[in-house]
């Protein structure tokens, strides 16, 4: 093979593998890695360097262990309500401001005055926050929605929706509203199983608890 070809196959597989160690979500990092090192296996193996090519190869066995825990291990899942004098909350949206105003405008949340405050623990470790206001009588309008980065695979979002539907319910509320404030945060929305509505003449996405 061109030795030219050959020494840019060597390139992508490092920027690839590169690219991996950029990603907050560890599940993207694994997948990414293992494609980076697959293609460094290849080249080692079409360079005839067998140290090379075994290292890789090791490497994409190690990552598809990690990535067969992430998808068939079964985590723990568990809803912490939130008091009123809660300083880590405070603390916890100070910390990931930056990430928070990406999906949210945080000058809009006040804890103080929401209808229902949660932690989402995964694991026992706090990996996300929950917080509504009463829109009408059944609806809760959500203020704040948030995963930490490396817990932003929807696990957390379908527990809350799905898993835990009955804690809203039986507080009389069986309907979402939610701003679609960012491409990203729309996103998730939908894949949720929210839907755009209008209310009062504001474009809204609407969710129904079954």
């Amino acid at each position: 093979m061109n030795e030219v070809l050959l020494e840019w196959i060597g390139y992508i597989a490092s920027l690839i593998v590169l690219i991996s160690l950029l990603m907050s979500s560890i599940k993207k990092l694994r997948w990414i890695n293992l494609f980076g090192a697959l293609i460094f296996g290849i080249y080692g193996f079409m360079i005839h360097s067998l140290p090379t090519g075994l290292m890789n190869i090791g490497i994409v066995g190690i990552d598809m262990y990690f990535l067969a825990r992430i998808y068939f291990s079964k985590e723990y899942f568990t809803i912490l309500e939130i008091d009123d004098e809660s300083k880590y909350l405070k603390s916890f949206i100070e910390f990931y401001d930056t990430d928070l105003n990406s999906f949210f405008s945080t000058g809009n949340i006040e804890p103080d005055k929401s209808e229902i405050k949660l932690y989402v623990l995964r694991n026992m470790t706090p990996a996300g926050v929950f917080i509504c206001d009463k829109f009408d009588e059944n609806t809760l309008e959500i203020r704040l929605d948030y995963a930490i980065p490396q817990y932003r695979d929807f696990k957390i979002g379908t527990y809350v929706f799905e898993t835990k539907k009955d804690f809203f319910t039986s507080k009389g509320f069986t309907k979402f509203v939610a701003h679609g404030e960012t491409v990203k945060h729309i996103k998730y929305l939908l894949k949720m199983g929210f839907v755009q509505t209008t209310i009062n003449d504001q474009k809204v996405y609407l969710k129904e608890l079954k």
